[in-house]
């Protein structure tokens, strides 16, 4: 399923960058009064600003919904050791208290090095 998720998100990410590209920018407005906007008419009157300005609003808020699912299993997975070896905090915590040695009867009796106690 986060397979699935994580492919649609890579997918909508790219449709977007695609929606965006094909928007013209303020200034393009400048060029139709000296007879360069005959060719916009595809999509009406108002040109295409509209449909490509909601289609964009739509896969943005599907990106944003994917976001979410993947972050969403990534906290489900959070908890234990993935698949290529990064261990959870509470393991690495354990691993640490296990593997310090024992000071106490290395420190003499009589130095002037502070104690642990």
């Amino acid at each position: 399923m986060e397979t699935i998720i994580l492919a649609v998100h890579v997918l909508l990410a790219a449709a977007i960058i695609a929606l965006v590209m094909l928007q013209q920018g303020k200034g393009a407005e400048a060029g139709a009064s000296f007879g360069a906007g005959a060719s916009q008419t595809v999509f009406g009157s108002q040109g295409a600003g509209s449909f490509l300005s909601r289609a964009t609003a739509v896969l943005a808020a599907a990106l944003f919904a994917t976001s979410f699912a993947l972050a969403y299993f990534a906290k489900e997975q959070a908890g234990y050791v993935s698949e290529i070896g990064i261990p959870s905090q509470e393991m690495i915590q354990q691993s640490q208290q296990s593997t310090l040695p024992d000071l106490n009867g290395l420190v003499p009796a009589d130095s002037d090095a502070p104690s642990s106690n």
